[in-house]
């Protein structure tokens, strides 16, 4: 990363951090009165670099960081649409749990729940389409599995 980027993108998640932003426009125009000059286009790429995404807090819709994100009340919330908007099987591999999801969409259930801070699961592992989950010792993987079914609407019970 060069250099120029790198202060722009820590100047945005100042701005983030210091705001709500709700729009690319809004930080583009904050790094402008900063002296960045910037498009759109390279705010849409440094936003999305530094996993930026929009979310309701207060009843204001604005970009957050993913720092910003863990700690809230709804990252639980949150993981719980992911999941069932994005994953279509969970299955249960001896401590692992497996999750699969269409083309493109593991590293968004892994980011979710690396967010809400799972106490059972010690760390994810996204491919393409495919997660893994590996759980902490002592934890029930059928437990798991069944919450994860029941999360992701597809519970076959």
């Amino acid at each position: 990363m060069t250099d120029a980027r790198t202060r722009r993108q820590k100047a945005i998640a100042d701005l983030l951090r210091a705001e709500p932003l709700a729009s690319q426009e809004e930080v583009t125009s904050r790094l402008s009165a900063q002296g960045y000059a910037v498009t759109q286009a390279t705010v849409s790429r440094d936003l999305d670099q530094l996993g930026a995404v929009k979310v309701k807090r207060g009843g204001i819709l604005s970009y957050a960081l993913p720092d910003q994100m863990a700690d809230n009340d709804w990252a639980a919330a949150r993981l719980e649409k992911i999941v069932g908007d994005w994953v279509l099987s969970v299955e249960a591999a001896g401590t692992l749990i497996v999750l699969k999801t269409p083309p493109g969409s593991a590293h968004l259930v892994a980011l979710a729940l690396d967010q809400a801070k799972v106490p059972e699961i010690a760390g994810t592992i996204a491919g393409d389409d495919t997660l893994f989950l590996a759980l902490r010792d002592g934890v029930n993987p059928g437990a798991i599995e069944t919450r994860f079914r029941r999360m992701a609407q597809r519970d076959p019970d």
